[in-house]
């Protein structure tokens, strides 16, 4: 039987902690050859600015194979639709049989600000105590969750173009202890973080270098998955020690390494390693204190894998969601 998982069931089944530990291992299973990550699949005609993206992964751990399929139109914000729409299959890696369909919004935003977490747990100073977020929807409240799982983190500095939607922010993470400042531009919250997450969905660089202080981490998160978007100008991934999720992913469609790159600031040799090679103790992280160091967070298919397995998992115990027999 196959489990259908809407939204609003997966909702009630994401558990933050045990997320940050599933996409970890999932990262340390890459750079040890226990899981299998291929470079996505971007597909696209001249007809329209859509996307469809094939994100894939298969792991041992998880016992799953799993595909992504995400749909990425920025036109569809003309027709007050979703930019973004994604959906997941899971299939068993002994019998093929597919264990679930999901919808993709509640596991690519619980798993996104996840393996932030991961990547501020072992790239960020561990005494950082200020959080700064570039945007403040519902990524960014769970970039605020996640992160206090894993940094001594009591102050979040905000900025957003809307006041409202920082409120809203605001409001929605109250029950959490932790000081919210709203900002009055990015620049100011770029030099008060320690760990700095950029959260919009950008096509020109919003945040710049010469901003960057000496002990900064940035978890450069939001950028749409084209080569031509980016939230980092140049000189930030100049100044920056570079950390990706995957070199296959981030040379393929991430706009802040790539239109660095043509600038000529950075090669994609200047790449440290990818954050599951510094989970395994492969790759040194961050060097010092003063060392500023960021994360190029695209996104990979075994994200999906390891948060997929939690939510099954889950949702077999509590008996929700909806079975259908697909052989049937």
């Amino acid at each position: 039987m196959t489990f259908v998982l809407t939204a609003s069931v997966l909702e009630t089944l994401a558990d933050m902690p045990a997320t940050i530990a599933a996409v970890e291992q999932a990262f340390a299973a890459i750079a040890t050859g226990a899981a299998c990550q291929p470079a996505p699949t971007s597909l696209h005609l001249p007809s329209s600015d859509g996307r469809f993206i094939l994100m894939s992964g298969l792991g041992d751990a998880q016992g799953l194979a799993g595909v992504k399929l995400l749909a990425d139109i920025p036109g569809n914000r003309d027709a007050g639709l979703p930019t973004q729409r994604s959906s997941i299959v899971l299939s068993d890696q002994q019998t093929g049989e597919c264990l679930a369909l999901l919808d993709g919004r509640v596991p690519t935003r619980v798993r996104t600000a996840a393996a932030s977490a991961v990547a501020s747990r072992h790239l960020a100073r561990p005494n950082s105590s200020t959080l700064g977020l570039i945007g403040a929807g519902a990524l960014a409240v769970a970039h605020v969750e996640a992160m206090l799982a894993v940094l001594p983190i009591d102050t979040v500095v905000v900025w957003s173009r809307s006041a409202n939607t920082v409120e809203a922010f605001r409001a929605k993470i109250s029950h959490l202890p932790v000081k919210v400042v709203a900002a009055g531009d990015v620049r100011g919250v770029v030099e008060a973080a320690d760990v700095l997450c950029t959260l919009t969905p950008s096509v020109e660089p919003v945040v710049r270098g010469e901003w960057f202080l000496p002990g900064l981490h940035v978890n450069a998160v939001g950028a749409r998955p084209r080569p031509t978007h980016r939230e980092i100008d140049s000189e930030g991934m100049a100044r920056s020690g570079l950390f990706v999720d995957s070199i296959a992913t981030v040379t393929e469609k991430s706009g802040d390494l790539l239109m660095a790159v043509s600038e000529g600031a950075v090669s994609v040799g200047d790449i440290r390693g990818e954050l599951g090679q510094v989970v395994a103790g492969q790759v040194p992280g961050r060097r010092d204190e003063t060392d500023i160091t960021l994360f190029n967070s695209v996104g990979i298919g075994m994200q999906d894998v390891a948060i997929g397995r939690l939510l099954y998992d889950a949702a077999v115990e509590r008996g929700v969601g909806v079975r259908v027999d697909m052989a049937g």
